[in-house]
């Protein structure tokens, strides 16, 4: 498997039935850290494949998706205040 980079996703869809079918597609790929907004770990195989997907279900003119790609020196720097915490890599057990 490629390697995987981290990314967050951030949406805002205007249709209620096109929400709920874009944020099922999120949970399959990633952890949700708000209503509208994921972290996930993605080849770019992966990313491609959820954009596909996506774009099929979003109406261009009336819905966006937002993907920022973190290095892990970015990563590091992610503060996170009240309840949550970052995204662990795949693998990686937090105890």
């Amino acid at each position: 498997m490629s390697e995987r980079s981290f990314y967050l996703l951030a949406y805002d869809i205007a249709n209620p039935k096109r929400l709920v079918r874009v944020a099922k597609l999120m949970e399959s790929i990633g952890e949700r850290v708000q209503d509208s907004v994921f972290e996930a770990y993605l080849s770019q195989s992966e990313l491609q494949k959820l954009l596909r997907k996506v774009e099929r279900v979003m109406e261009m003119e009336e819905d966006s998706l937002r993907i920022y790609s973190l290095c892990q020196a970015c990563r590091t720097k992610i503060r996170c205040v009240g309840i949550g915490k970052p995204t662990a890599p795949p693998g990686v057990v937090i105890l």
